[in-house]
């Protein structure tokens, strides 16, 4: 303990690096740690990122596959590269890692890369992955851990047969069938790489709907679309079990409305149940910080968390996600500077005004026919 930092950052995602830079550019003695070899989080690694990459090579194929010729362009044969597409997606994850990386070194930022966890509301400690551990002294603490992909009880992931979203983006070939438990955003993005590249996509959705807390009218017109395309969806619908053999998996689904037992024979099986905050292992426990039954951690209007007004939580594993993210260049502040950062007293205002103006473009868009996947 050689040295005191003015901000110690867990995680280096969006949220953890951006405040990261900005907490050094305020002149604050700063380091951020994170447990994997490369900066960036879930979103530059295997989220927002490689997903987009791949969403933008799969519609060149689907393109060059089924829609030139409407436009006069004659192309005698059309073949699929899947390693080199996913060579272009992992060379756009490197760029932009590396990217992050020297914003680090740019801004001074002391980068650990370890697990890290709370001793005290002063005390950070590392784990690496060689066993060491390094204990670092610091005056304001910022947990900016992020989520995890939600597993089910009867769909544990194996990482081939039964996969979360972290795998469904470096699949080594096509699945014949694809087969989607969960019709939000991850899983239908996703089920639109893989169903332009040739898969077979079904959705198993527990809802009436897909695309979760949307516009109930826009997600309709979302499903036209993407059944047009040539998703299957099964709503109103449960998944009861997965029975695995050497090179299928069978789900089993009730129907929520008449109660009808059927199944469904796939390659693989993404499930896309939404995510959970990553709070685990952070030490929160024994200093009693305060979280709701989901593990987001609770904070007040300058996120804090209670009992500690230097130890601040942003991003997924908190409650107001939504608005945080978005204030991401202030996340500095909240440590250097006593400026008030007040956040929507209502819980519904905080997490709906997004999706509400978001609802409001879309069904503008789709009255014009302006849309697209």
């Amino acid at each position: 303990m050689s040295e005191i930092f003015d901000v110690v950052i867990i995680g280096a995602g969006p949220g953890g690096y951006v405040g990261a830079v900005r907490a050094a550019q305020l002149g604050l003695k700063t380091a951020i740690v994170e447990k994997d070899s490369t900066l960036g989080g879930t979103c530059l690694n295997v989220g927002c990122i490689p997903s987009k990459a791949l969403l933008d090579s799969s519609e060149h194929f689907d393109m060059a596959k089924s829609h030139f010729s409407e436009h006069g362009v004659e192309v005698n044969s059309v073949g699929l590269n899947l390693p080199k597409m996913m060579e272009r997606k992992e060379k756009i994850v490197k760029d932009l890692t590396k990217g992050v990386a020297y914003l680090m070194r740019k801004n001074k930022v002391t980068v650990f890369e370890g697990l890290g966890s709370l001793e005290s509301p002063n005390m950070v400690v590392v784990a690496g992955s060689d066993g060491s551990k390094k204990t670092i002294e610091t005056k304001n603490i910022v947990i900016a851990t992020g989520s995890v992909p939600n597993s089910l009880p009867n769909l544990a992931f194996d990482g081939k047969q039964i996969i979360s979203s972290t795998e469904a983006l470096s699949l080594e070939k096509v699945p014949e069938h694809l087969i989607v438990v969960g019709g939000g955003v991850i899983g239908l993005e996703l089920g639109s790489v893989w169903l332009r590249l040739g898969s077979k996509v079904s959705v198993v959705e527990f809802s009436d709907k897909i695309c979760g807390g949307m516009d109930k009218q826009i997600c309709d017109q979302m499903k036209r679309i993407l059944e047009k395309q040539g998703f299957h969806f099964h709503m109103s619908t449960k998944v009861t079990g997965a029975r695995l053999s050497k090179d299928s998996v069978s789900v089993t689904m009730e129907s929520l409305s008449d109660g009808n037992v059927s199944s469904l024979e796939g390659d693989v099986v993404l499930v896309a149940a939404g995510r959970r905050p990553y709070t685990s292992g952070l030490g929160i426990d024994r200093l009693g910080i305060e979280t709701d039954k989901a593990g987001r951690i609770l904070v007040d209007d300058h996120l804090r968390a209670k009992k500690y007004p230097n130890v601040y939580a942003i991003g997924d594993c908190i409650l107001d996600y939504a608005c945080t993210r978005r204030r991401c260049g202030r996340y500095g502040d909240y440590c250097g500077q006593k400026r008030t950062c007040k956040l929507f007293n209502s819980a519904w205002n905080r997490l709906h005004l997004a999706r509400g103006c978001f609802c409001w473009l879309y069904r503008r868009a789709v009255k014009r026919k302006r849309f697209s996947l």
